[in-house]
């Protein structure tokens, strides 16, 4: 217990120190910072080494470790240590919110508020941490610029929104069962209406969180107004992880789904992954841009917890870790890009892949798309594959009716990837290839650097290695937190050091091939873009952010398209109609006439009268 005391303690003590130090000694707030985050690193070690047991305060069974959020606390630090490590140097000097020092305050905050969320063993505990998280991401986007004021507002009250819904879940888990112990509580949606209800309540709390369909609109907008490393941070890595573990938690641990509850899941997976991408392709602001596929991402995740069957629940929980490390890595690519060269937008990038440009940018960044895109052998092809073998297990063991969603949820997961692929492959050409004159850019720091290329190589580990580290270490031992044991050929035939060996093998041959072609008198040779025999004005030039306008002209797609950037699906443009359609219906009814307010606090009174005393 006292471990754990410790845990939550250091980082909230130390934020609580930042935020009293001097503008002036901003140094000694960001040594502080990232001494306290590796501090916090280190200890999870420990946890993460400790046999599952609950620990008990006050009498009440408060924390608990088990084998799904111990190695989920690890990584938890260790993103909040490259955050701050990369944020040393991301912000100017002369930034007010860094040098305030309350920058580091928050994000240490809202690593404490992460761990005490997954470790929490009592709903209304993890329920006080995952509020306070809220509040702590509200700060850091409404801080950055008078721009993300509207955007911090839209994010503060769909998330707060949510969690005002899983109160509600909540208390009536207290009166279904007598108890808020998570490890005490188990009911039917099947059986249970109002168990159905406390399950779509708190459900909804974790889609808000995590970015899925139709709760994901504050990531789109909070995106390009918010600092790279804030998002890096939480809606890239720490609220997917939350918002997922607690999806996980309360579909197998807490509830037992009925196939309709299923299916539905399965829906909101399949619609998440294919409107989110379409969305994506037609971006031209790099951070929104990669906010899309954030929320596109979590679609797998859904899919992969609603198979029920184990290879498909950890495909889920891989690609939850999976996702957290290349969209942080994404994210940190793009505020790197934004600091050299003042700019997210797309049609103004270029010619940052070579020496005088970005390369360890880039490389970083090429790692992360070939993973996101599951492209073999790095790590999101691995837990896509996962899941995909998830849902075709489904498909066989399923009812006619069942076999038909199972399908098309296949399909659209699969489609998925490869509308992912496209999309970032415009976006490479964009940035790092598209022709521009070449300002000489030049790298960024290496505390920036740094963080980029660590968990690029985790990409390239967790893909390479997948069966061998993170599968037999990490996400196989968290399916006995469900009582789920995987068994058959995981694998399939898919052998992770074999396609590495070919992919490495090509390569090679490819640089032989053209080294060889200089000895033979090859010369190579650079031509000016030119149309029609004339040379192409650097106005007119082929940035690659248009690829996929004829899909957004599309006759099917149009309306859509349209209707989408009027905000017609934005459930917080829904909520804000309804609001001031009530408000103006209560305004109608205040005319300041005494009469009409007395007889409708008479006709009130005998409503509530008729109500209680039954007559």
């Amino acid at each position: 217990m006292d471990l754990i005391l410790y845990l939550l303690a250091v980082p909230f003590v130390a934020g609580l120190v930042c935020a009293v130090i001097p503008k002036k000694q901003r140094l000694i707030a960001e040594l502080l910072a990232l001494a306290g985050s590796i501090a916090v690193f280190l200890m999870t070690f420990i946890i993460f080494r400790t046999n599952p047991v609950n620990f008990q305060l006050f009498g009440l069974e408060l924390f608990r470790i088990d084998n799904f959020n111990r190695f989920l606390v690890l990584f938890i630090a260790l993103f909040g240590i490259l955050v701050i490590l990369y944020s040393t140097k991301f912000f100017p000097k002369t930034d007010k919110f860094s040098i305030s020092s309350f920058y580091y305050t928050s994000v240490l905050w809202s690593i404490s508020a992460a761990l005490g969320c997954v470790l929490a063993n009592n709903l209304i505990l993890m329920l006080v941490f995952w509020g306070f998280l809220g509040l702590t991401l509200y700060v850091l986007i409404q801080s950055n610029s008078p721009d993300s004021k509207d955007a911090a507002k839209k994010t503060f009250i769909i998330v707060g929104g949510s969690d005002c819904l899983m109160i509600l879940g909540i208390a009536i888990i207290w009166v279904l069962t007598g108890t808020l112990q998570m490890d005490k509580i188990f009911l039917s949606t099947a059986d249970s209406t109002l168990a159905l209800t406390a399950f779509l309540c708190l459900a909804i709390g974790a889609f808000a969180k995590a970015g899925a369909m139709p709760f994901h609109t504050w990531i789109p907008d909070m995106a390009p107004v918010t600092p790279a490393p804030v998002i890096a941070l939480l809606p890239a890595s720490l609220d997917k992880l939350l918002g997922i573990y607690l999806l996980a938690r309360i579909s197998l641990n807490l509830f037992s789904l009925s196939l309709p509850l299923t299916a539905f899941l399965m829906f909101i997976g399949a619609v998440t992954i294919i409107a989110a991408v379409f969305m994506a392709m037609i971006q031209h602001d790099l951070k929104k841009l990669l906010s899309y596929h954030a929320v596109s991402q979590v679609g797998y995740m859904i899919l992969g917890l609603a198979t029920g069957n184990p290879v498909g629940i950890a495909g889920g929980i891989f690609h939850m870790l999976n996702n957290a490390i290349y969209k942080s890595c994404f994210f940190l690519c793009g505020g790197s890009i934004e600091k050299k060269t003042g700019t997210t937008d797309l049609d103004k990038l270029g010619a940052l892949a070579g020496k005088a440009g970005m390369p360890l940018t880039f490389a970083a960044f090429f790692i992360a798309s070939m993973s996101i895109s599951g492209v073999p052998p790095f790590n999101g092809f691995v837990s896509k594959w996962m899941i995909y073998q998830g849902l075709i297990t489904q498909f066989q063991n399923a009812s006619p009716k069942f076999q038909i969603i199972a399908l098309v949820c296949l399909v659209a997961a699969m489609f998925g990837s490869a509308l992912t692929l496209a999309s970032f492959m415009k976006l490479i050409h964009a940035i790092f290839f598209a022709q521009k004159k070449n300002e000489q850019k030049g790298e960024v720091n290496w505390q920036m650097w740094l963080p980029q290329l660590l968990l690029a190589g985790l990409c390239i580990v967790f893909g390479v290695f997948a069966f061998a580290l993170p599968l037999k270490y990490f996400i196989i031992p968290s399916l006995s937190a469900f009582n789920l044991q995987l068994s058959g050929n995981l694998i399939g035939f898919w052998q992770p050091e074999l396609a590495t060996m070919l992919l490495i093998a090509c390569i090679i041959i490819g640089i032989i091939i053209f080294l060889a072609s200089f000895s033979l008198g090859s010369v190579i040779k650079r031509h000016k873009i030119f149309i029609g025999g004339e040379v192409l004005p650097e106005n007119q030039r082929v940035t690659g952010v248009d690829f996929y306008q004829t899909i957004k002209e599309i006759k099917i797609f149009d309306q859509t398209y349209a209707l989408a950037q009027k905000k017609v699906f934005d459930i917080y443009d829904w909520g804000k109609a309804i609001v001031n359609a009530f408000a103006s219906a209560l305004a109608l009814m205040h005319t300041g006439n005494m009469h009409i307010y007395l007889a409708m606090s008479i006709m009130g009174l005998t409503i509530l009268l008729y109500v209680f005393l039954g007559k």
